[in-house]
Parts: structure tokens; C-alpha cells; sequence
């Protein structure tokens, strides 16, 4: 049997199975730091296949960088054996809901996911601290070439213990300003890329202070060819107020869309008959119609020619947007309005070849004020600052995302992407699917949510899609089908991994050690499942049942997909009792035999009632 490797992606590993694909010559061996042979590139012949310039090294060329860069690119490869433990009680119908929410910091909860989700996720949604002056980034300890800065700028103290926060406050007096954000964002967004189907696309909103950094990254990391636009929406009305040094107050923020692939396309805007000008005020038996331009403003002048009205005989010289032939049948057909100074031709809402109509990239007004009443009335106890207007999100997903897609918020905040996604399927019957993560940064101890128990803000996070969930299925419970909307939730937490580090180097470990228990004693059966589930690249959202076989407790992963049983003492007759289900995958634990005999007879009794299942132990 094969042991699980219980770590995260090798990015590394797999770009250089990627070049020995493509050039077998640049792929060689060498000894490890632990002294074991690895594959590695030869960069010298790499380099002679991909050009025959090669740049040199200070050679000048157009590059967007600054310090810590390749930090921050490394930081997005190193795998991680962090895993997600399940948390039951904090659930909402953990047993039966398809959404997740997850706390840790969001780059671990990345690469965790990658494997799992990988081309799996149709929009990603975040709304990262926008680096005003006063937002918190997250400190990835990127330790080289920050020495001497940190030295004189007090950043250590004299013993040289370091005095900033896991989420430190990246103010303007930072020196270090707009690099500390962009190594905050940028391997971030690197491991997010990989989540995204062909055909998705990630949605960032942001504000002026780091547009265009954001702009520059995202170029770099998706293409110059998949970017989208920058969506604008205003989150007021007017310039009431006192008015600033500049005299123009500043009222938009933009929503930066980059997409995977250009098979990405908006859903659109459902087509509304009275909205969008559609009348029949002639009884036309074609149904409603709207008047639209048959004049063209790009043609030259040479190639103009006459129409003419069948009744009154007046002719019409221009340029039209119609060749001759075709405006002569639509005069035939009664499709064109005979205007006094220019005809039109009547648009019939039947032909339109697309159900949904094309959006805009200005969105208009998005007031947070109604969003902040109403979040007032949900949870008196929390003071939201400047939450997303719901409505906002709301318009987001429902012009982005199929009604039975997943969308990922890996800044979720307060959560006001899940509370849209339930609204909006319970308007249109949707089956849209949300994974959250947040890290669980500590509320204010003078703040009222920290009095009435709110710790953290993920417990502000869940609070609120318990209590949306709740109050959406209230006010739709005479819909029919409201019964099924899915307002659950599986927390999932970020955590060390379940096993001993001699699990992972056992080379390290003398040889009476690797006999000792090699998963932690604080964590349960549930716990090795989710990470296992995590390594055979099963999503975490899947049905799961315990059933007792053999009086041992075995997990169903999506019904007879894996089958696990941890317990010990497991005999033959559990064993074969699984067997005979024919699972695709069996794990358990080495541990798990109940004696030598059962090592001896497993691959025996899987071979003989079910050859086909992959077997694994941990």
C-alpha cells in the first residue's frame, strides 16, 4: 500500500515535470540538501532552448518589481502540511450543506485548497485592505533584504525581538509603504489563479491608493491579454460635505475583473421588456419593440444612397448603418419608422439572440447606508464599518455567476458575499455554491462585539450568515422549494498537521522513535479524514456518513468514493467487509491492524473482492 504524502501541492515539482516534458535535455539530477537525488533544471541549456539572446543579468528591460519580489514569489511554492480540522459545533447542517467557511490565513487556506480545487472555482471574489494608511496587512515574515531597514526603523527591539503584529498596521510612515502591501497580495494571488476554472475570473475591489500596483501585479501574474476592466461604482450620490483642498471629492471605487482564460464572459443583465424600452403601442403582431438607429456614424460620405417612404414618396439620402439590398427588404417587411428628419427601424425583442443584455463597466450607486441599517437590525450587538453593500454583491454574482457555480471570497470580512449568495438563490432557485476564509483577527476589547462575545471577527463572519440564512428562509417561507435553499455552512479551521513530524521525516528520527504513535493525540477521526480528503483531491463539501461495520467506525466519502476506517484493532472481517463495497479508495492507519496477520492478508483480500481500489495508509 502507498503512504499519503499529506502535504500540499509541489508547485515546484510540477513545473519541472512541465519542462522535462518539453525539453527532456534541461531536466538533470542532483543530491538534495538531505543528501537524496532530486530533479532539478539545468538553467544554461533551458536558457539556449527558449532564446538565442539571451538577456543579461542588469540588462535594462521593462519589469515591474520592488523589494522582497522573489520572496514573495517563493513564498507561493513552498508546500505546506497545514491542514483544515472540522469544527461540528460552529456548523450549520454540517452533515447535508455544500458551503464552507474557513478560518486561517488565507495564503495557507490557499495552497491547502489548491490540490482539492484546483480548476474548480468559477469567480473569485476578495476585498483586500485597500492600504489606506490604516489597514492591517498580513506580515509574512519576509526576512531577506529587510535587515538593515528594519535595524533603523525600529521594527526590533534591543534585544532584537521583533515588535510588529502577525497583522500589522502598514501606516504611511512606513518606508516600506506600498512594497509590505504588494508582498502581502501578490503570492495570494499567485496560488488563487490556480483555483479558477478555464473559464472564470477573479474580481478585486479596491480604491485608488493601489490601483495601479494592483493593475501592474495582476498583469504579471494573468496576462495583459485577461484583463477585463476596471468596474466603477459610486458608494454616494453627491459631493455633500465640506468640501476638500482639490474642490472634487472623491465618491467611486473600482472592481478590478481579470479572467482565467478568454472563454470567460458575463452572464449579463436579465432583459426586461419596460426597462429596457420595449413597447407595443401599434399592436404589432411581432410582439414589443423599441426604436433603434439605422444611420451610420462611421461610414464615409461617398457611400451614401437614397431610401424613400412607400407612402408619402420622401427620400432619404445618408450613410447607413444597412446595405441597400437589406434596407429595401426591411421597408418591405414594415420594419422601418419614417421619422420627418431621419427614419429609425423598429428592434423587435423577440430577435434578440441573447436572453441577457450586455452590461456596463459603471455600475452606479451602491448607498452602504440601507446595508448598515439592515445589518444593524441583524446583529444589534456589532458596529459594522463600512460593510459591502449587499446589493452590490448581490448584482456581482447574479451577472457573473451560473446558478450551480462556486464563487470563493478568501478576504470574506463579514461575510457579505455569502449573505448575497443565499439571497440570490433564493430569488432565482440557485444552487450557488460559497467558500469563505478569514483570518480570525481579534476584535477590540472596548468594542461592543467583543463585550457581547464576539472574539474574532470569523465569529462576526458566521454569526451573520447563521442569523441572513435564517432571516431569508422567514421572509420567502411561502416560496415554493424554500424549504431546500441551503443556508448551511461547514466551519473549517486551519491547524498544524495531525500527524508527528516523524511522519514527514522519518530520516530525522532514530529508529526505536519511528515506532512511536505518528498522529498527534489531541486530534480525532474526523480530523485525519478531512486531511486525507484534502490530499486524494476531494472536495470538502461532499456527503459524508460514519457507519459502525465489524463494531469499528468507518467514514463514506461521497458515498463509496473513500472508504476510512482509523479505529483500532481492525480486523479481517472489517477489512473485508469494506472490500466487498468496492470502494475507489480505502485508507486507514498503519496503526490500525490489529495484528501482523491483517498487514499480511490486506492486499490479499482487496485483490480478491475488489482489485480496483487504490489503497492508502497513513
Amino acid at each position: 500500500m502507498d503512504k499519503l504524502k499529506l502535504q500540499s501541492f509541489d508547485v515546484i515539482g510540477s513545473n519541472i515535470q512541465k519542462i522535462q516534458q518539453l525539453f527532456p535535455n534541461c531536466v538533470t539530477e542532483r543530491l538534495s540538501k538531505d543528501g537524496k537525488p532530486e530533479l532539478a533544471i539545468d538553467f544554461e541549456k533551458l536558457q539556449a532552448e527558449l532564446s538565442n539572446d539571451i538577456i543579461a543579468e542588469g540588462e535594462e528591460r521593462y519589469q515591474f518589481t520592488w523589494p522582497d519580489k522573489r520572496v514573495a514569489n517563493r513564498l507561493a511554492n513552498i508546500p505546506t502540511t497545514m491542514t483544515l480540522r472540522p469544527c461540528r459545533e460552529e456548523s450549520v447542517d454540517f452533515d447535508h450543506t455544500q458551503n464552507l467557511y474557513i478560518e486561517g490565513d488565507n495564503l495557507d487556506v490557499l495552497k491547502v485548497l489548491r490540490e482539492t480545487y484546483l480548476g474548480k472555482v468559477k469567480i473569485i471574489y476578495i476585498d483586500p485592505p485597500y492600504n489606506t494608511g490604516n489597514d492591517f496587512v498580513y506580515n509574512d515574515n519576509f526576512a531577506q533584504s529587510r535587515d538593515k531597514f528594519e535595524e533603523t526603523n525600529g521594527l526590533f527591539d534591543e534585544e532584537g525581538n521583533q515588535i510588529i503584529d502577525p497583522m500589522q498596521r502598514n501606516t504611511e510612515s512606513n518606508g516600506r509603504f506600498h512594497t509590505d502591501w504588494l508582498n502581502m497580495i501578490y503570492p495570494r494571488l499567485k496560488v488563487a489563479r490556480d483555483l479558477l476554472e478555464e473559464d472564470g475570473a477573479i474580481f478585486i475591489s479596491i480604491d485608488e491608493n493601489e490601483h495601479s500596483n494592483l493593475l501592474s501585479v495582476m498583469n504579471e501574474i494573468f496576462g495583459e491579454a485577461n484583463y477585463v476592466d476596471s468596474i466603477v461604482w459610486d458608494k454616494k450620490a453627491s459631493a455633500k460635505g465640506v468640501p476638500p483642498q482639490s474642490m472634487m471629492v472623491n465618491v467611486h471605487e473600482y472592481i478590478v475583473v481579470y479572467c482565467k482564460s478568454l472563454e470567460f464572459k458575463f452572464i449579463g443583465e436579465k432583459r426586461d421588456a419596460e426597462k429596457d424600452g420595449f413597447k407595443n403601442p401599434d399592436n404589432d403582431p411581432r410582439g414589443p419593440w423599441r426604436e433603434s438607429n439605422i444611420k451610420s456614424t462611421i461610414k464615409p460620405i461617398e457611400d451614401a444612397f437614397t431610401i424613400i417612404d412607400p407612402n408619402t414618396g420622401k427620400q432619404y439620402t445618408n450613410t447607413w448603418a444597412f446595405s441597400k439590398e437589406s434596407l429595401e427588404k426591411m421597408i418591405s417587411e414594415g420594419r422601418i419608422l419614417w421619422k420627418e428628419s431621419l427614419p429609425k427601424q423598429k428592434e423587435f425583442m423577440y430577435e434578440m439572440t441573447n436572453e441577457n443584455k450586455a452590461i456596463k463597466s459603471s455600475w452606479g450607486v451602491f448607498d452602504a447606508q440601507s446595508t448598515t441599517v439592515y445589518l444593524k437590525h441583524l446583529i444589534p450587538e456589532v458596529k459594522f464599518d463600512n460593510p459591502k453593500p449587499i446589493n452590490l454583491m448581490s448584482y456581482l454574482v447574479e451577472v457573473t455567476l451560473g446558478k450551480d457555480s462556486t464563487i470563493l471570497d478568501f478576504f470574506s470580512g463579514s461575510a457579505t458575499t455569502a449573505h448575497a449568495i443565499m439571497k440570490l438563490n433564493a430569488e432565482d432557485g440557485g444552487n450557488r455554491k460559497f467558500i469563505m476564509v478569514q483570518l480570525p483577527e481579534l476584535t477590540d476589547e472596548k468594542s461592543e462585539a467583543y463585550k457581547a462575545g464576539y472574539k474574532n471577527i470569523c465569529e462576526i463572519g458566521k454569526e451573520r450568515i447563521r442569523r441572513a440564512g435564517k432571516k431569508i428562509k422567514e421572509e420567502n417561507k411561502d416560496k415554493v422549494g424554500i424549504e431546500k435553499l441551503d443556508t448551511g455552512f461547514r466551519v473549517l479551521k486551519l491547524d498544524t498537521s495531525n500527524m508527528e513530524d516523524v511522519y514527514y521525516t522519518p530520516q530525522e528520527f532514530t529508529p526505536q522513535s519511528l515506532f512511536n504513535e505518528n498522529v498527534k493525540s489531541d486530534r480525532t477521526s474526523e480530523d485525519l479524514l478531512f486531511q486525507v480528503m484534502l490530499d486524494l483531491g476531494i472536495e470538502l463539501s461532499v456527503k459524508i456518513e460514519t457507519r459502525q461495520m465489524a463494531g469499528k467506525m468507518v467514514h463514506f466519502v461521497d458515498d463509496n468514493y473513500l472508504v476510512a476506517c482509523f479505529d483500532r484493532e481492525v480486523n479481517e472481517t472489517t477489512i473485508t467487509e469494506i472490500a466487498k463495497l468496492k470502494p475507489v479508495y480505502f485508507v486507514m492507519r498503519d496503526a490500525s491492524a490489529a495484528n501482523d496477520n491483517v498487514i499480511d492478508n490486506f492486499e490479499q483480500i482487496f485483490h480478491h473482492y475488489s482489485p480496483d481500489t487504490n489503497c492508502r495508509i497513513i
